[in-house]
């Protein structure tokens, strides 16, 4: 049976890795944001079919994030459901990116999560994103 103390804590743990994701996004630090992804993860972007395994998919981030000198990276809770060493959740984020030909985007987004603990460690093991909203200036 698991306690209100353990849903917390995994809660908490569940959050800190979306903030490892983002200040990762933000460095543009390839490693520490692959350390996010299980191994066997998929991730899946509009318009193109899902990405397979931590290498394919920390290629595939390397390659866009290769098009900007500025990403912003921000995101905002939707459910958490927890259920033993897995879990789903919502989270709605917000993109500032600055590209290096000058353009610049905000992209407002859903990303539909299911996480797996990992020894003690949560990782991503699925990520479906949907844009919400694009506004260039």
């Amino acid at each position: 049976m698991t306690t209100d103390t353990q849903l917390l804590a995994d809660e908490l743990a569940i959050r800190a890795l979306v903030e490892r994701y983002g200040d990762a996004v933000m460095r543009f630090d390839g490693a520490a944001w692959a350390d996010c992804w299980a191994e066997n993860a998929s991730w899946t972007l509009p318009g193109a079919p899902a990405v397979t395994g931590r290498d394919n998919i920390l290629a595939a981030w390397q390659g866009a994030m290769a098009a900007f000198d500025f990403v912003g990276f921000f995101g905002n809770f939707g459910p958490i459901q927890i259920d033993g060493d897995t879990a789903k959740a919502t989270l709605y984020q917000q993109e500032t990116l600055i590209g290096k030909d000058g353009s610049k985007r905000r992209i407002i987004g859903r990303y539909e999560d299911e996480h797996v603990r990992q020894g003690t460690v949560w990782r991503f093991s699925s990520r479906n994103y949907a844009v919400l909203n694009v506004e260039e200036y």
